[in-house]
């Protein structure tokens, strides 16, 4: 597993290195001081499974620099780290399709957890969007999801690509992408890591 830390913190960047390679012991870890050079890094590495960004050091609004890096590594997973608790930016940020938001206030041992939880293919977000109210369909039970939209909303809760979901179903990656695209409007969420949120809040996982 490869990973790049963007971040301007030092002590920050060596931490998050240790915890990362204590979790996933064959993990490479790259570190850079700021999203100029991230995106440098991405240009020449292809293979990033994990981008770790701090949002406090970007010129650009969050939305636009997490879609600058989804274009140039599709593959890769997105982790944000700020010192922002603000629950109504941190639901744009989601809405990305990023797969943890860690406030930097974060106690160590929550934060290893966050980690641990990622880097095991779930996703974490602060306890603080966590505890507002859903934004989910009224009265909405399992019984308005199909079987394999069930079974799909299992695995990408489990942190599988589309390839890997077409494999363990038996059926092809447009076939997974046709019941992923039914699961989003019956969850009336926009990606799949809003889609984890919202079955977790309602008890569908």
């Amino acid at each position: 597993m490869k990973i790049l830390i963007a971040d301007e913190h030092p002590l920050f960047r060596d931490t998050a290195t240790r915890y990362i390679t204590d979790i996933q012991k064959d993990s490479i870890v790259l570190q850079v001081c700021s999203f100029t050079q991230a995106l440098k890094v991405l240009e020449k590495e292809q293979n990033i499974d994990i981008i770790v960004l701090d949002m406090d050091m970007l010129d650009l609004p969050a939305e636009q620099s997490i879609s600058k890096l989804q274009n140039l590594s599709e593959s890769a997973k997105i982790v944000v780290i700020s010192s922002c608790e603000c629950i109504d930016h941190i639901k744009k940020v989601i809405k990305t399709g990023i797969v943890g938001y860690i406030p930097r206030q974060t106690d160590l041992n929550v934060f290893k957890q966050a980690f641990e939880n990622i880097l095991h293919g779930h996703t974490y977000i602060p306890k603080v969007f966590q505890d507002t109210p859903a934004e989910t369909p009224e009265k909405f039970t399992s019984k308005k999801l199909t079987n394999r939209q069930s079974q799909v909303l299992d695995l990408i809760a489990q942190g599988k690509s589309n390839k890997q979901i077409a494999y363990e179903m038996g059926v092809s990656e447009a076939t997974v992408k046709l019941h992923i695209n039914a699961l989003l409007r019956s969850l009336k969420v926009n990606n799949r890591t809003q889609a984890v949120i919202t079955a977790q809040k309602i008890g569908l996982i």
